[in-house]
């Protein structure tokens, strides 16, 4: 039985990417974040791709316990923490390790029996982003109940973010990066902060441990720069099939509202591919596709399985042709992330179960 659209997912481009990083960060441990199903390229097959990773970042528990439960062996750190006794207790019944970044959670560990204390935890700081994390005042008090508490065992790391790493230069970047290295110094505790884009642009920021996100699947961070520019291998490349073919006239409108009309006469290849898909609506009468290697537009809007290309102008196009959504070096995912008016990270994370995934190795 065929099976359309696929994500096809290159796992010796995800490991070259891997190998970027160690080239910009020797001296820093990896933290590879695989959070949102490895953005997307499926968290189990790409744990067992990456595994000269020394840790794992997911977002929640339950993509910890997803891991966990696939073999993955790894420290595995648990952004967003938990929030009730019984998660913090699964936490530590399965080694996962836990982010802290607000007094509840402090409050939560300090107060609760585990079966087996946790082990490799941080300490979320605010730092300028304002979203997760205690303020550096708050820090002494966060670290006396962490290092006392006999839920944890080892070390415990300050950790922080970058709101605006992609801005290369970026003054605030410094006043970020200045705090949490003010109590990293004072403590004398091992950091993470570095995300992709500051692995690139800020080696002074890469401490202890990076976390590389979307370099690792060949997207850039950057808005002036490409994947290719900074020697990024694309991992992805969706596709589809051309399920239709229908001609053209002058004044015909093409799609629900009649967004597009056919100001001559041509044909119209319809895909197998839509927002059911996870494929962007965004993408309605502005994105591009590529089919027998020829750039096209999208005509019309996205609807839930499938998309009208305007090929009105191609002669060697027949129902049954590949048709490459992006991946290729003619048509990346930061190519359609720009004409959707969004990021890759959206493009790629949205794509749901299903888009088949193929994986093979270059």
């Amino acid at each position: 039985m065929s099976s359309y659209p696929v994500a096809h997912i290159n796992l010796a481009a995800l490991q070259h990417n891997f190998e970027r990083v160690k080239q910009l960060a020797p001296n820093s441990k990896i933290m590879s974040a695989i959070k949102a199903d490895a953005y997307g390229h499926g968290a189990i097959q790409v744990a067992q791709a990456l595994h000269d990773s020394d840790a794992f970042a997911v977002a929640r528990l339950s993509e910890g316990l997803l891991l966990r439960a696939a073999g993955i062996q790894q420290a595995i750190v648990i952004l967003e923490g938990v929030n009730c006794v019984a998660d913090l207790q699964s936490a530590a019944e399965n080694d996962l390790s836990i982010v802290f970044h607000h007094a509840s959670q402090l409050q939560l560990v300090s107060t609760a029996q585990l079966s087996r204390p946790l082990s490799f935890c941080w300490l979320m700081v605010e730092t300028g982003m304002h979203r997760l994390g205690l303020s550096t005042d708050l820090i002494d008090h966060a670290l006396q109940v962490l290092t006392t508490s006999s839920n944890i065992t080892g070390e415990v790391g300050l950790m922080s973010h970058f709101a605006n790493s992609d801005l290369v230069g970026d003054p605030r970047n410094q006043q970020q990066l200045d705090k949490l290295m003010e109590c990293a110094d004072q403590y004398g505790l091992k950091t993470s902060m570095a995300n992709s884009a500051a692995i690139f642009s800020f080696s002074a920021s890469h401490g202890d441990w990076v976390r590389p996100g979307l370099m690792l699947y060949g997207a850039t961070p950057f808005e002036d720069r490409t994947a290719q520019d900074l020697d990024l291998k694309p991992v992805m490349q969706l596709t589809s099939e051309l399920i239709a073919i229908q001609p053209l006239h002058v004044g015909d409108n093409v799609g629900y509202g009649g967004s597009w009309v056919a100001e001559k006469p041509g044909r119209i290849g319809i895909v197998s591919i839509g927002y059911g898909d996870g494929y962007s609506r965004h993408l309605s009468n502005v994105g591009s596709v590529l089919i027998n290697n020829h750039r096209v537009p999208i005509v019309g809007r996205v609807s839930m399985d499938m998309i009208a290309i305007d090929i009105s102008n191609l002669s060697d196009v027949t129902v049954g042709d590949a048709v490459i959504m992006w991946g290729s070096e003619l048509l990346t995912v930061d190519d359609m992330a720009q004409q959707a008016n969004t990021i890759s990270y959206e493009l790629l994370c949205q794509l749901n179960e299903r888009v088949k995934r193929e994986y093979h190795h270059g």
